[in-house]
């Protein structure tokens, strides 16, 4: 599919210097061309009335990089909430562009509409109750859209002398095409191309009604077809994902891997990608079906999957209160609701409804579960001692020194630092209770495999999507957990007389097996 994105065959009778069927480079005659850009708040123009010349290169070289910052009047109706419109012309120089009948032209709007992200402020300043009425005002008004600033506009020529096949045109290329008949010979002007995947979030400026004049950087570089190619399918890829719901902050991740990724190491990314998918998808379908066969807690720590259960979840919140890139918040989804059945399952709970009121019921435990619930227990009150000091000094530090969008700002983000920070400290009560019990024949490794192997994958991703620092540091925390499972298993051999995690063993089984026989 790629090899078919960026390769595209070349007319056949070219190489034997006839012109029939053949679609030859206007640029190939090497014209004088001028690039005009003009702004306008309306969709079209046929005139030379009601626009503005920002930017006029005269002898300009399509091998020549540059990038030029102009300032650019707003009109007042670009500044209440309106559209204003970018339209760059390639034109031959001295000529006006609406006067050159072999001009090529091209439009994108330099104004975009988005939620402006809420002001932080320090929880604790000591505002007025007025101050705080107001403030809540300003907040709840940032809720609605308003128009930004695109600062940057990107353009690109494509500079090779390709001579196409006029039977088979590609559809990408071809909508970006515009031909004149010259002589005997059909040519195709120079391609004009916006990059808008150099459009980006950081970018963008908001727009203010007292704004008159905002800054616009034009940058110019050239381009390979095969390069263009790729980048017109990736535009496409992008545009049909918002048209999907993603908003532009989801978009603006999926540019940020194209834009700010070596090309190589992002043919990489795919390569890893895939596998993540896989593994990710491997490890939900182990990890439930384990619970769902599990019959007994022996060996396993109930807080464990209590404290996984609230830390995936307070993990969630804390993506969906940042406003991550799904493709990091879906799957923290996903993984929430598992936790949370497996929390009904190890705490043995039934759910009967009487009427609209439900009622709860829970399973007793055996001897050899309770057993584990003394290690369990144990456990948690030494751990007790180091993690609670941390986590309410680390809250309390945050709330005098760092400032939140709100009171449920700094709640999640404390109850997220203290999962992050000191999160692997809650793992310790299940190495305990396998140090313990001198076996790891209880734990879902196909499952634990599976998460091994994304965790690896997920310190690569860690460079590439755009995740809060915390979050990125918690992948590599986890690298340090699973390698000390690793160990365990390593150093308690298996025996065949213990229950396995469905409460069953292997010497059981092949008793069953033989009567069976």
């Amino acid at each position: 599919v790629m090899y078919g994105i960026v390769y595209t065959r070349p007319c056949p009778a070219a190489a034997d210097g006839a012109a029939g069927g053949c679609v030859w480079p206007y640029l190939a005659r090497r014209p004088k061309l001028q690039l005009s850009v003009y702004t306008t708040t309306r969709s079209s123009i046929g005139a030379e009335s009601n626009i503005d010349l920002v930017l006029n290169v005269e002898d300009f070289d399509i091998e020549s990089k540059f990038e030029r910052t102009v300032n650019v009047s707003v009109p007042k109706k670009t500044r209440n909430n309106g559209t204003l419109y970018a339209f760059i012309f390639l034109h031959h120089a001295g000529i006006l562009p609406w006067h050159d009948g072999k001009q090529v032209h091209i439009v994108s709007p330099l104004t975009t509409y988005m939620v402006p992200k809420p002001e932080e402020i320090n929880l604790l300043t000591g505002e007025s109750a007025t101050q705080q009425i107001e403030a809540e005002k300003q907040i709840n008004a940032l809720d609605e859209p308003v128009s930004h600033w695109r600062s940057r506009l990107t353009l690109n020529v494509m500079v090779e002398d390709f001579v196409f096949d006029g039977s088979s045109l590609p559809a990408d290329v071809h909508r970006y095409m515009k031909m004149v008949q010259l002589g005997k010979t059909v040519h195709y002007l120079p391609i004009l191309f916006i990059d808008q995947l150099s459009n980006r979030v950081k970018d963008l400026m908001v727009i203010n009604r007292s704004t008159t004049e905002l800054p616009l950087t034009v940058s110019y570089d050239k381009i390979s077809l095969g390069k263009l190619r790729f980048w017109i399918h990736m535009q496409d890829a992008v545009y049909s994902l918002q048209q999907f719901g993603f908003s532009e902050k989801d978009a603006d991740e999926v540019k940020g891997i194209f834009v700010d990724t070596n090309l190589y190491f992002l043919a990489l990314t795919f390569f890893v990608a895939a596998f993540h998918l896989l593994f990710d998808f491997l490890a939900f379908k182990n990890d439930i079906s384990f619970w769902k066969k599990k019959r007994s807690m022996i060996g396993m720590s109930t807080k464990a999957v209590l404290w996984r259960c609230f830390s995936t979840v307070v993990i969630f919140l804390f993506l969906l209160d940042e406003q991550t890139s799904l493709l990091v918040l879906i799957p923290a989804g996903i993984g929430a609701v598992i936790e949370l059945w497996k929390v009904k399952k190890a705490l043995k709970m039934t759910i009967k409804w009487q009427g609209l009121r439900p009622k709860f019921q829970f399973g007793a435990y055996n001897d050899s579960e309770k057993k584990t619930e003394e290690y369990d227990a144990q456990a948690m009150k030494y751990l007790s001692y180091l993690l609670y000091p941390l986590c309410i000094g680390g809250a309390g530090y945050s709330l005098l020194n760092v400032k939140y969008k709100s009171w449920y700002s700094w709640l999640i983000n404390s109850f997220v630092n203290g999962v992050y920070a000191f999160g692997f400290l809650f793992m310790l009560p299940q190495l305990f209770v396998n140090y313990k019990m001198k076996s790891v024949a209880h734990l879902p490794w196909k499952a634990f495999t599976y998460k091994a192997f994304n965790t690896f994958i997920d310190d690569i991703f860690a460079f590439i999507i755009t995740m809060p620092t915390s979050h990125r540091l918690a992948c590599f925390r986890d690298d340090v957990v699973f390698l000390v499972y690793l160990y365990q298993r390593w150093l308690y051999p298996v025996d065949k007389s213990r229950v396995n995690e469905y409460g069953e063993s292997y010497e059981e089984k092949s008793k069953k097996k033989a009567k069976s026989s």
